[in-house]
């Protein structure tokens, strides 16, 4: 996944997986480069960088699936692995030694930008940046999965994971291909690779051409790029238009100023319609794959620390001294109105999460029933909890009297973070502060700038966060990237929160190596997780969004599935008047 913000990686690197059938396009298609610019509207700020090792928001994620090849096809129709497909780097795989081992085939004959060939040790050099333990990336579940990646020769990858693996074929596709001819070879340099900003060499569809910060990425046809059809990258080049906020991003898009728009604010999805309606725009409406939350700090972020050390013992993090007790965080859940956030943030284009699987997933628990509301239970849990209403002050936070955690005294008061220029979370942020201040919370509020934000979950200097995930794709429920103890890692884990339960490591990996992967087995697994995820409460739960992806009417190729935009990307072409 990908923060929306951030996205679960698993199948990520297929973001750009093309059909093998693909719909027709008007008969005076424009020559290769010559199809028009797409341009794309992006309301989370800048990307925080261009290399793949290191992307994990959404808006960097978009532009290294532009910039980079594909390693394993997915057809975008059935969402399932396919061999042979002309879109992909990968050819062909053979499975041995029980499950644990494929071998896969490269093609010798796809380039990078600079014309060196790309090769099986492209692969293998991003798999050793993760390895390597120097390289802040949220990779590192990886480790948990793969146990040694090999490169023969220049067109065979083998690849050996640690037990059978439900995952093995997402897993190893977020490894993509990167420029090792290019690249430092002391990987800790990657970190600050002036590359990460102006990736000179690449072999996406696209090229890398200018990023002005605070104002757009631009790339350019690349028409090398060994995955195109008909050997042709058909649009002139793709504009990522940084916007202030997602008003702004769909007013721009309706004016025609951009013609793309990915999951426009749900405020304003009739006015999509309605133009659809009038024949300025075409769009396609699909069961959402992203999903918002508010996370809470388990540790003491004011000293804070990966939850294994180098051998894998367990780390003392300390204790968030309010989220660090199990019925604060209780508090907090029965006293949020999620109904009224649904209906004020998402205006009727979500649905409400019970835990922390998105009702769209096949493993969801339907008879899981989703936390009431329940003011006075929360007021209550506080009282056991040891924060009590300040007699000096009883129309302000509470005060720790004997609680877990917080010296005496200590009030009942955090920072609440989200990312600024999102309408929707914005509400939610308010929502939120206004509910909790019902129970005696004091809550001080901030939406800033998105790459500041995840510097700060990274680091784990937080109190609470709102921010979302967008699954992977192809969707797996698996969550190992965000709530096994081994993927706490500071900086770079994705279990920013610091969540361990010993049980849940078991139940993930269990869910994730079952012999046979049988789907309905695994979501059994997945249901007892999300039981457990309910009372745990490492995230509040709160709603999935529906998607929808928009084009205008002048943009020939538009024809998305799920979760897949810019599948077909190489063929789109502008209509001319």
């Amino acid at each position: 996944m990908k923060h929306l913000g951030r996205l679960l990686m698993a199948g990520t690197a297929a973001l750009l997986a093309l059909s093998l059938v693909v719909p027709a396009v008007a008969q005076d298609t424009p020559a290769p480069g010559e199809g028009g610019i797409i341009i794309e509207g992006n309301a989370g700020g800048d990307p925080a960088t261009m290399n793949p090792v290191l992307a994990s928001d959404t808006t960097s994620a978009r532009v290294v699936s532009f910039l980079f090849p594909n390693l394993i096809s997915i057809d975008p129709a059935t969402s399932l692995f396919r061999k042979n497909s002309p879109d992909a780097l990968i050819t062909d795989w053979d499975i041995t030694e029980g499950g644990k081992v494929y071998t896969f085939k490269l093609r010798d004959t796809w380039k990078w930008t600079d014309g060196t060939t790309i090769t099986s040790k492209d692969v293998l050099y991003h798999w050793n940046a993760i390895k390597s333990g120097a390289v802040d990336t949220q990779e590192v579940f990886l480790l948990d999965i793969i146990d040694t990646v090999e490169a023969p020769d220049d067109t065979t990858l083998k690849v050996t994971f640690k037990n059978v693996d439900c995952t093995a074929l997402s897993s190893i596709g977020n490894v993509l291909p990167m420029p090792a001819h290019v690249l430092p070879t002391d990987y800790k340099e990657l970190n600050t690779s002036t590359y990460n900003l102006n990736p000179t060499v690449t072999g996406g569809i696209f090229s890398f051409g200018e990023f002005r910060a605070g104002e757009q990425v631009s790339l350019l046809a690349n028409q090398t790029y060994g995955g195109a059809t008909d050997n042709k990258v058909i649009p002139t080049g793709y504009i990522y238009k940084v916007v202030p906020d997602q008003n702004v991003l769909l007013e721009q898009f309706l004016a025609g100023e951009t013609n793309v728009i990915d999951t426009p604010d749900v405020g304003r999805r009739d006015d999509v319609l309605k133009a659809q309606t009038d024949g300025k725009v075409q769009a396609y409406e699909f069961p959402g794959n992203a999903w918002d939350y508010l996370m809470l700090n388990y540790a003491d972020p004011k000293n804070p620390k990966s939850g294994v050390d180098d051998k894998g013992n367990p780390i003392d993090q300390g204790h968030h001294p309010l989220f660090g007790d199990p019925l604060v965080r209780q508090a907090v859940s029965k006293a949020i109105d999620v109904d009224a956030i649904v209906k004020g943030a998402v205006f009727g284009y979500g649905t409400r999460m019970a835990s922390t699987m998105n009702p769209a997933s096949w493993a969801y628990d339907k008879t899981l029933t989703p936390i009431t509301q329940d003011v006075e239970g929360a007021k209550k849990l506080l009282d056991q909890a040891g924060f009590i209403v300040d007699a000096s002050n009883p129309t302000g936070p509470r005060i720790a009297k004997g609680a877990k955690y917080a010296a005496d005294g200590t009030p009942l008061k955090f920072t609440l973070y989200t990312n600024e220029g999102n309408s929707r979370r914005g509400t939610v942020g308010t929502l939120v502060q206004d509910q909790l201040k019902q129970i005696g919370f004091e809550v001080d509020y901030q939406a800033i700038d998105f790459n500041t934000l995840l510097d700060i979950m990274d680091g784990q200097t937080f109190d609470a966060v709102i921010l979302g995930w967008r699954n992977g794709y192809p969707d797996d429920p698996d969550q190992t990237q965000i709530f096994t103890t081994k993927s706490d890692v500071v900086p770079g884990g994705s279990n920013n929160m610091s969540y361990s339960n010993p049980e849940v490591d078991k139940l993930m990996e269990q869910a994730r190596v079952l012999p046979g992967c049988d789907p309905t087995a695994r979501a059994d697994i997945y249901h007892k997780i999300q039981g457990i995820m309910q009372k745990d409460l490492p995230y509040i739960p709160l709603y999935s969004i529906e998607g929808m992806y928009a084009a205008s009417s002048d943009v020939q190729g538009f024809a998305p599935y799920p979760s897949q935009l810019y599948w077909n990307v190489d063929t789109w072409a502008l209509k001319t008047p």
